[in-house]
């Protein structure tokens, strides 16, 4: 490691910048906002940092640069001309003087860097490359923003104040340590990134009343990982993996999300196939509560929504009988995430004005669904979990009046590289997947929307006869 990373205290420094261009323009702003002074040397400026030197009471000075500028008691120098020669002079000058110098044209020259910043007051992440690529830098912590609530500001100034009372109630420092572990990993945090500051101080305030007691359990996440594409996951809930001890995943989470897990979390597969659950829904539902018993952060990661056709209020009553906190994660579920990945806008001005959700196999494993109410004009109907039932399902829908020529999309693997479009006819579609290997998870789409597939589709690829071949679309 070349550079040092330190934050530095510069409310009482004083700083010469010269030069008035764009470069020192950033760097100015940045000096300003940190509670520093600058004067400024240049041959021309712009209005910006012209305002920024004023508004720190520092004296503007239009002119070439001279050696007795670094006369004044300054303590950095920023060297920010458009000329090289004049930068490196004055770099040589202030190397003589002993005054920290950062040049904008030679890293080099430079005693000091600007790291790329991250600001949440009064936290503050810095991410340098040493010099070597200032845009590289700049994108890792463009990244690393994204991933950052914008609450963990907010989280800082929570635990400043709370340290004193804190510290009177825990004396053991090993103790204190872990009590803000779980703090910060837990409800008071997830209260805070909410704007619950309320909340989050009166959980913070119970919770250090009997810390013992408040802290011997753990909570769980109900997250939802969306329909396959990891890049579908939600920042909450690419944070909670992360700091999860445990995960309880289904057949439907595909091995690219179960990558953004912690590496040091227990994975534990629950997941259950068409009329075979290896592990029983009540059995899932101990599990969750037994884990959190223990003091883990569980996260049960569901495909899809975990309230849409996911059983997860099921999963999270226990949780509440038993007074484990817990929060829901929504996800993306299939409806929409394999209809976007597919062309096929679910609702559509010239198509449909409504939208249907249904699964297609009951509780008790038949295919017998309210019909009638699924048959209507301008609607989109979505059908999960209906590939075994589908012959049934064609039938009935055509027997209550729905035309044997509305059109119908099975969505094999959605949103994955693997993903398949297949169109037909809806009186067509059962012969279809007679002829093709189909296999869950799959997705059904009927309605006139479906239509649109070939032209809003990001790739199709040419058939033999375009006409009658079903359409395979291929993401």
């Amino acid at each position: 490691m070349k550079h040092l990373p330190l934050f530095h205290d510069i409310t009482q420094s004083r700083w010469l910048i010269v030069g008035g261009g764009i470069v020192a323009g950033r760097r100015a702003q940045l000096i300003l906002s940190a509670g520093g002074q600058f004067d400024l040397v240049a041959l021309a400026a712009s209005d910006s940092i012209v305002a920024h030197c004023q508004q720190c009471d520092g004296v503007v000075s239009i002119r070439a640069w001279q050696p007795s500028d670094l006369n004044g008691d300054y303590q950095f120098v920023i060297a920010a001309t458009d000329d090289a020669e004049v930068n490196r002079q004055i770099a040589e000058q202030c190397k003589s003087k002993h005054i920290a110098v950062n040049v904008a044209t030679d890293a080099s020259l430079c005693d000091f860097t600007f790291p790329a910043t991250i600001d949440r007051d009064p936290l503050t992440i810095a991410v340098s490359s040493g010099t070597a690529s200032p845009i590289l830098a700049r994108l890792l912590s463009e990244r690393i923003d994204a991933l950052v609530p914008a609450g963990y500001g907010e989280l800082a100034r929570l635990v400043k104040k709370f340290r004193p009372k804190v510290r009177a109630a825990i004396e053991s420092g090993a103790q204190r340590k872990h009590f803000w572990e779980k703090v910060l990993l837990g409800g008071v945090a997830e209260n805070v990134f909410s704007g619950k500051m309320e909340a989050a101080e009166q959980l913070l305030e119970e919770t250090l009343r009997q810390p013992d007691e408040q802290l011997k359990h753990g909570e769980v996440y109900l997250i939802g990982a969306g329909p396959g594409d990891p890049d579908l996951l939600t920042f909450r809930a690419f944070r909670l993996l992360q700091q999860a001890d445990v995960v309880l995943y289904d057949r439907l989470v595909s091995k690219n999300i179960l990558q953004q897990v912690n590496q040091n979390a227990e994975l534990v597969y629950v997941g259950k196939q068409r009329s075979h659950h290896s592990v029983p829904q009540p059995s899932i539902n101990q599990r969750l509560l037994d884990f959190a018993l223990n003091g883990k952060r569980v996260a049960r990661l569901k495909g899809g929504d975990p309230f849409i056709f996911g059983r997860g209020g099921e999963e999270i009553e226990l949780l509440a009988e038993h007074r484990i906190p817990f929060q829901v994660v929504p996800g993306i579920t299939a409806a929409s995430g394999c209809a976007s990945y597919s062309g096929i806008p679910l609702t559509h001005r010239d198509h449909a004005q409504s939208v249907r959700f249904v699964t297609g196999q009951l509780q008790d494993g038949t295919v017998d669904l309210p019909w009638e109410d699924l048959v209507s004009d301008n609607q989109t109907l979505v059908i999960y979990m209906g590939l075994n039932g589908l012959p049934v399902i064609a039938k009935q829908l055509i027997a209550h009046g729905l035309s044997p020529d509305t059109p119908a999309a099975l969505i094999e693997q959605g949103t994955t590289v693997s993903q398949k479009v297949y169109t037909a006819s809806l009186s067509d579609l059962p012969s279809l997947i007679e002829k093709q290997t189909i296999a869950p998870p799959t997705l059904m789409i009927i309605g006139s929307v479906v239509s649109l597939h070939k032209t809003l589709h990001w790739f199709e690829p040419p058939t033999d006869n375009e006409d009658s071949a079903p359409s395979i679309g291929h993401r």
